[in-house]
């Protein structure tokens, strides 16, 4: 049995990591890490040290490579990345995916689904999304601190039959997780939170306590979750009708300082960050569905204008 985990950051470190525990009792098992830079070397050299709220672990998988051609076929692919590598990341993987292969979507968004099937055509997707506070906290080392580390997902909704088999997987890894029979609503509600206040507190330089504590910052905020709420009741997702309370409650339980994952990203000057996956997939649906997101567009063009990335949505000329 061959499983890949596809981006070993924060995320893919900590389940990837979980996953190499299985090799302790399962030989015929093979786990593939795929990283790069001095973060892989240092897996190479002495494996993954993952520091969670359990204690330190050294994950040593059965193969740590960078380039994804040199993967088996593979029966379960996790993947990881952040969403600016995706698309270049299903190119090179696509080949390694058989029609069993069973495919673990842990990265941000809604509509990851969509993008990973406009490359990949077989094969099984599990939608999904993860709850777990990590970051790669020096090449080589994954810390988590927080978080449930759970993994909320679901059947491919273009299936016609269920397959759990991914479940045994994650029993005998013993990582926690939630199977809902509509993964989506989970999926939303955790883009609510992340878009409308990574957006924020990216574009303002706020952390996630200001902007609660602001009037203006706040104002944008909620403007912002108002109008993916309405994108999502267009798709037909029924989520619940206190969403707009609940994400606001949501943010106030962080300590005052937290900044947003994207926030962080966004502060690396020259690096690439997931304003595509945020704010331009928001603008690209309201545009797909003549839904204004006015809000929106108003924030993702001042970080635009702060830090100029063409974004991949765009028409061409």
């Amino acid at each position: 049995m061959n499983i890949a985990v596809i981006g070993v950051g924060g995320v893919g470190g900590y389940f990837g990591g979980k996953l190499t525990q299985i090799l302790q009792t399962n030989p015929q098992v093979n786990i593939f890490f795929i990283a790069r830079n001095q973060h892989l070397k240092e897996i190479q050299a002495n494996g993954l040290l993952l520091d969670s709220d359990e204690g330190k672990i050294v994950c040593k998988p059965t193969k740590a490579i960078e380039n994804i051609s040199e993967l088996p076929q593979l029966d379960y692919c996790l993947i990881c990345v952040k969403g600016y590598d995706l698309e270049n990341v299903l190119k090179q993987l696509k080949l390694k995916i058989e029609a069993s292969t069973v495919i673990l979507l842990l990265l941000n968004g809604v509509d990851i689904s969509e993008r990973v099937r406009e490359v990949i055509k077989t094969g099984y997707l599990h939608p999904a999304c993860v709850y777990v506070g990590t970051h790669i906290e020096k090449p080589g080392v994954v810390k988590q601190r927080g978080g449930a580390c759970t993994i909320i997902l679901g059947n491919d909704p273009e299936a016609k039959t269920e397959n759990t088999t991914i479940l045994g997987i994650l029993d005998l890894a013993k990582i926690k997780y939630k199977w809902l029979s509509d993964p989506f609503i989970e999926i939303w509600s955790k883009f609510i939170f992340i878009g409308s206040f990574g957006l924020v507190t990216a574009n303002f330089d706020k952390s996630i306590g200001e902007v609660i504590q602001s009037g203006k910052y706040l104002n944008y905020a909620i403007g912002i979750i108002r109008e993916i709420v309405t994108l999502a009741k267009r798709k037909g997702i029924d989520l619940p009708g206190t969403i707009i309370e609940d994400t606001i409650s949501k943010a106030s339980k962080f300590p005052f300082e937290t900044k947003t994952s994207f926030q962080r990203d966004f502060e690396l000057k020259g690096k690439p960050d997931e304003r595509d996956l945020f704010g331009g997939s928001i603008i690209k649906m309201g545009k797909e569905l003549r839904t204004p997101t006015i809000i929106t567009e108003e924030i993702y063009s001042s970080i635009m204008r702060q830090k100029p990335i063409a974004p991949p949505w765009a028409t061409p000329a």
